[in-house]
């Protein structure tokens, strides 16, 4: 049948599918067929023309009306009728619109939208909101702002609102506060809507502003939170859709309307959210009307402030958070940068109301004030001053005095103020009053901790004028004590002398007058300082590292200035700022480098920063003469290290807290200066290079020379130079492989990977030349040692396979003549194995294990072939005797289950499985557990029956093991989910443990639980697990004496608390009698004779059995008839004993003191007491013969 005559047959008013699924007039004839209809209609309506939707609009709506007015409509009709009347409205023009309500018309259609907006039903809510949000988005080519619709959306959403919200109002009235719940939903969605027409229709409509802003705020000040937020949403929306330049203009009606509904000053519940909407509203206007608003911004400044001083704590942080972001917000920064006449006005007045906050009409709000003061410090900046003079003297006044208690705020303040205004401004505000006391002025010695911390771009001539003097005045006070004893006095003058040249760096953070104060004087002082103190090196490496950081940071900035952010501090500005610091560089790096040769190498990092960053603008020909000092010397110390005999090397060793030898510093400046130097004198750094490394005698002198490499690689010219020169470099490091000491290792294989990273194709023959020192490297003891190996061993895999030439000729121990091969992923795997056939298991394990890391990391770029090999081999060394080797090959069949294909393991299955079972009883170096870890993966990967088939009989208890704790863990698993109990992630705690996939795939354990043989197990398994089950419980126990608990307030509280449950003391008593051997008065060892049999043979039980369990019959037995058993006393009470195992007195806890006896002491042959027990013996044995004693107790005495 052709498509033509199926639409023929389906236009047939015969087919019983044609009847009417919805009648005008009947309603919903059809349900199913009507929400079928309905939904393609919605499918098919965003796709057809607009003039043909508005030419069926009247139909179409006649049609949908019964769907949409029914109140038995189901949900997905009616979400299908929504969306075909979004498509029709959206095509409507403005002659349709202006159609009245009462007509067919699009406004009938909006208000049934409104009111399915309203509905109970969530997602019915949801797409009606949804189409109303896109028909207001698409207005009808008009002058007008708004929507046609937008005043019946605002009318009808207001109106809805105000009912109930009158409704609730009348409820809570007539029956208390709780009845008004049943109106909050209703409320929400009401809400829900305003807000949704507020968002889609550009803020809200003009005329409707005031009544909006008065319900809502009425919905704001209720108790109900939601409610409240709710409201501040369609505050949001509003102020959002008036962000845009079309909508801007509703914006100056909308905050007169907010600002004529101001509450009263009393009104706690309402005063704060409308605080709140109207700085959100000025906030909004500051992006649009900038100028404008800051004009405002004295008036509602002086407004806000009125309400510090109210009783309400709210009310009061809700005022001065709204000055808050008045302050960040509605100040331009342009007016900072360059302000008018009239802008400094404005400023002024601003300054003013706030220094009238530091009144006492506001004193239970001065946090708040503080707060507001140090954001109009932050905003303000350097212009705080002199308008802000007041508040800096108000404040340093209220620090000063002694009965204030908000001394941290006010150093808040006061920080903000010295680093917007000025160390200068604000001292001459509030003098030090230090170094020139006046009379009636105390002291301020506490503004130097604030000048340390927040001084920043300003003038380095008022620390030369203020500090520089107050430091030498102080320090002269200190030098006259001379050698007395010291004070307290000359203890504060000394922190005095540190704390002024602590403030050094902060007035070298972006100085505006590098230039004319940084000069020779004031250098010569600062090496000076450098030479004599050594307590002040810190804080002047500090400030000369950051004077030359920060300039560059500016200098080298992209893209358009930030005058603000950059702190006045141009682009060109900092260029010659770093000219001028360029010309004392070479003096100052002289200095350095001497201060550096006479500082103990733990204290003197920052000086190698300091030097690294003056290297950085020192020009080129300076830099090559310091570097050719520097060579000049180290050669000489070099010489003189190698005359230097064995013994004075060991004398020198023998001393503490010396200074390293000469070339060590030396070394040091040579790999701080190599990435500033030019390409033509990489020739020496090589050169000095190969005359080191070789120096075995030397190992830190040998590290700090394989450092130079990766340090070359660091910079442009380094890096090019590794490029050029990389044959040299390949055969220095060839050269030197026999002299590298152990502490060296580490530090070379680094070198190795940036010669590597660098080697040109035709040169890869340098691979084999160094490739055994790197698989040895891999058994390391060293971790950070091991973990280089691994890496360079990846470095080189990739170096392979992206190909090239290996020529043999070139490696060491090779034939002249041997051919040239092509590299590749698999040459590198054969040149690696190679290490198979070494002649110690050391090397045989590293081979092994170097094998296992590369397997993982290019398995899938290897042929099948090679891995079949691989696997073939390592069954052979499974076989091995050698536990070394054994132990690496354990790794590599688990790394080989885990990632390489099913189809090269199974065919290898019954070998692998022989093999592991003949290391499965193995207990030294858990060769047992890791048996066991590999059998639970082997098992995952190809199932338990499989693994089975090839074991042998004798060994299938282990597997029967495995199976078992399988399925014990998931009964356990399934048990905690049915009782509702959160699993534990251990996947994700694995995999957190280890820092690479090949680490969690080599030393990660999937055997998490117990065990129910304990044969099947090792030791090492059990306390494993022991440890686990402990942290997966999260258990702890606190260890206390019985009198006394543990205070938990005491710092030793920590060390009583254990991950282990503690015996009680009774137990742990008896464990120790238990494990003491018994001996008698005179040492001799004490056979048989204890409690134990006494015990027996008063409760009937064989003396020659052992101690009773904890369950079962002997439990039972031990309870009734036990040392610790409950007996009747005299007159029916109860009696409990407490007797000791040595023979103690056995106490009545209801009986008195008084009854108690005492037992008599005997004396023993040597004139000490004893306590002796009451007729039971025991054995002693004395020069071979058996002694028969007398007393009771079990050990002869205690």
């Amino acid at each position: 049948m052709s498509l033509a005559e199926r639409l023929d047959k389906i236009k047939s008013p015969k087919l019983q599918n044609q009847r009417e699924a919805i009648h005008e007039k009947n309603g919903i004839v059809n349900k199913e067929l009507a929400t079928a209809i309905v939904y393609l209609l919605d499918l098919v309506t965003t796709y057809v023309p607009a003039p043909l939707l508005r030419s069926k609009f009247v139909p179409i709506l006649t049609s949908l009306a019964p769907a949409i007015t029914a109140l038995d409509a189901d949900a997905p009709l009616l979400r299908s009728s929504i969306g075909c009347l979004e498509s029709l409205l959206i095509a409507q023009d403005s002659g349709a619109w202006a159609l009245s309500q009462a007509q067919v018309s699009p406004r009938r259609a909006v208000a049934g939208l409104l009111g399915l907006a309203v509905d109970h039903r969530p997602k019915v809510r949801k797409r009606a909101l949804e189409a109303l949000t896109n028909v207001l988005q698409h207005p009808p080519p008009s002058p007008s702002l708004d929507h046609p619709a937008a005043d019946l959306c605002a009318e009808t959403g207001l109106l809805g609102l105000n009912e109930i919200v009158q409704d609730s109002r009348e409820s809570k009235k007539q029956r208390g506060k709780g009845s008004s719940e049943e109106h909050q939903p209703g409320l929400m969605h009401a809400l829900q809507l305003v807000k949704s027409i507020a968002a889609a229709a550009r803020g809200w409509p003009s005329k409707r502003i005031d009544a909006l802003c008065e319900v809502l705020l009425a919905i704001a000040k209720t108790s109900n939170e939601y409610l409240a937020m709710a409201s501040f949403e369609v505050f949001e929306a509003v102020f959002e859709g008036m962000a845009d330049e079309v909508s801007s203009a509703k914006l100056p009606r909308l905050m007169e309307a907010i600002t004529d509904l101001k509450p009263s000053s009393n009104d706690s519940q309402l005063l704060p959210p409308w605080i709140a909407v109207l700085s959100r509203g000025y906030d909004v206007s500051a992006q649009i009307n900038p100028e404008e608003t800051f004009l405002k911004l004295p008036e509602l400044f002086g407004m806000i402030a009125e309400f510090l001083d109210s009783i309400s704590h709210n009310i009061r942080v809700s005022a001065g958070e709204c000055l808050v972001s008045f302050a960040a917000n509605c100040i331009p920064p342009n007016l900072i940068l360059e302000p008018s006449v009239y802008d400094e006005m404005t400023l002024e007045k601003i300054a003013k109301v706030a220094t009238g906050l530091l009144s006492v009409q506001y004193q239970a709000a001065w946090m708040e004030v503080f707060t507001v003061l140090s954001a109009l410090f932050e905003t303000f900046k350097w212009q705080s001053s002199p308008i802000m003079n007041d508040v800096v003297r108000a404040v340093g006044e209220l620090r000063g005095s002694d009965s204030f208690n908000g001394k941290k705020e006010a150093d808040e303040v006061l920080g903000k103020a010295i680093e917007a205004m000025g160390p200068e401004a604000v001292l001459k505000v509030l003098p030090l009053n230090l170094a020139k006391p006046k009379a009636g002025q105390t002291g301020r010695v506490w503004l130097l901790p604030l000048l340390r911390d927040n001084v920043i771009n300003t003038n380095i001539a008022h620390f030369k004028s203020e500090l520089v003097p107050l430091s030498e005045s102080m320090f002269q006070r200190v030098i006259d004590f001379g050698q007395k004893e010291r004070t307290m006095e000359t203890k504060i003058y000394e922190t005095i002398v540190s704390q002024a040249w602590a403030c050094l760096p902060g007035y070298c953070s972006l100085p505006l007058d590098l230039v004319e104060s940084f000069d020779q004087s004031f250098a010569e002082l600062l090496s000076n300082l450098l030479y004599k103190q050594t307590e002040l090196r810190v804080d002047v490496c500090k400030a000369l590292q950051t004077l030359v950081e920060q300039n560059k940071e500016i200098a080298d900035t992209v893209g358009k200035q930030d005058l603000l952010l950059q702190r006045r501090i141009t682009r060109v500005a900092a260029q010659k700022n770093i000219e001028h610091l360029a010309s004392f560089a070479a003096n100052l790096l002289a200095v350095l480098f001497n201060v550096y040769s006479e500082t103990l190498p733990h204290h003197r990092g920052y000086i190698l920063q300091c030097v690294n960053a003056y290297l950085s603008i020192t020009p080129e020909p300076e830099v090559m003469e310091t570097f050719t000092r520097v060579t000049t010397m180290l050669e000489a110390a070099l010489q003189e290290a190698t005359s230097q005999t064995q013994a004075d090397k060991q004398k020198e060793k023998q001393s503490a807290n010396k200074m390293p030898p000469t070339s060590h510093t030396l070394m040091d400046l040579v790999i701080t200066m190599s990435i500033y130097l030019p390409a033509s004198s990489f020739a020496t750094v090589f050169q000095m290079a190969s005359l080191i490394l070789p120096q075995s005698s030397d190992p830190q002198l040998q590290k700090k020379a394989y450092k130079l490499i990766p340090r070359l690689a660091t910079s442009g010219t380094g890096a090019y130079a590794l490029q050029t020169r990389n044959e040299e470099l390949q055969a220095v490091l060839i050269s030197s492989a026999s002299s590298v000491s152990a502490p060296a290792r580490r530090d070379r294989l680094a070198a190795l990977s940036t010669v590597i990273e660098y080697m040109p194709p035709h040169t890869l023959h340098f691979v084999p030349s160094v490739l055994s020192e790197v698989v040895i490297a891999t058994k390391e003891v060293n971790e950070r040692a091991r973990t280089a190996a691994f890496d360079l061993l990846v470095l080189m895999g990739n170096k392979m396979s992206a190909g090239g030439t290996i020529d043999q000729s070139k490696i060491p121990h090779m034939d002249a003549d041997a051919p040239t091969a092509s590299a590749s992923i698999e040459e590198f795997f054969t040149i690696i194995s190679a290490g198979l056939a070494g002649s110690t298991p050391h090397m045989i394990s590293a081979s092994i294990t170097a094998l296992t890391r590369v397997l993982y990391e290019f398995r899938k770029r290897v042929p099948e072939a090679v891995l079949e090999d691989m696997v073939q081999t390592m069954d052979l060394f499974l076989t091995s005797s050698n536990r070394e080797i054994v132990r690496s090959v354990l790794g590599f069949v688990k790394v080989a289950i885990i990632s390489l294909p099913e189809n090269i393991i199974a065919p290898r299955l019954e070998s692998l499985v022989t093999g592991l079972m003949g290391w499965s009883k193995e207990h030294k170096a858990r060769f047992r557990s890791k048996v066991k870890h590999i059998f639970e993966r082997l098992i995952r990967r190809v199932g338990f029956e499989k693994v089975e088939r090839y074991c042998p009989e004798a060994d299938k208890k282990l597997l029967a093991n495995i199976r078992k704790t399988k399925e014990r863990k998931k009964r356990k698993k399934d048990a905690a989910a049915q009782d509702g109990e959160e699993e534990d992630q251990q996947i994700d705690k694995r995999r957190g443990k280890f820092e690479s996939e090949f680490d969690q795939a080599v030393y990660g354990n999937a055997s998490e639980s117990d065990s129910d043989a304990g044969d099947a197990e090792s030791d090492d398994e059990l306390e494993a697990k022991g440890g686990k089950r402990g942290q997966k419980g999260g258990k702890a126990y606190i260890v206390e004496d019985e009198d006394e608990p543990l205070d938990l307030l005491d710092r030793k509280a920590l060390g009583r608390i254990s991950s282990t449950k503690p015996l009680k003391p009774r137990m742990a008593a008896e464990s120790r009698k238990r494990a003491k051997a018994k001996v008698d008065l005179d040492g001799k060892l004490v056979i048989g004779g204890g409690d134990d049999e006494g015990d027996a043979e008063m409760g009937g039980l064989d003396a020659g059995a052992e101690e009773p369990q904890d369950g079962g019959i002997d439990a039972y037995v031990r309870a009734i008839k036990g040392r610790d058993a409950v007996q009747k006393g005299r007159g029916g009470r109860l009696k409990f004993s407490n007797k000791r195992e040595n023979g103690g007195m056995e106490l009545d806890e209801d009986d008195d003191d008084s009854g108690k006896k005492k037992r008599p002491e005997r004396r023993a042959l040597d004139g000490r007491k004893n306590k002796s027990g009451s007729g039971r013996g025991h054995m002693g044995t004395s020069a071979g013969r058996v002694v028969k004693s007398r007393g009771r107790g079990p050990r002869g005495r205690r």
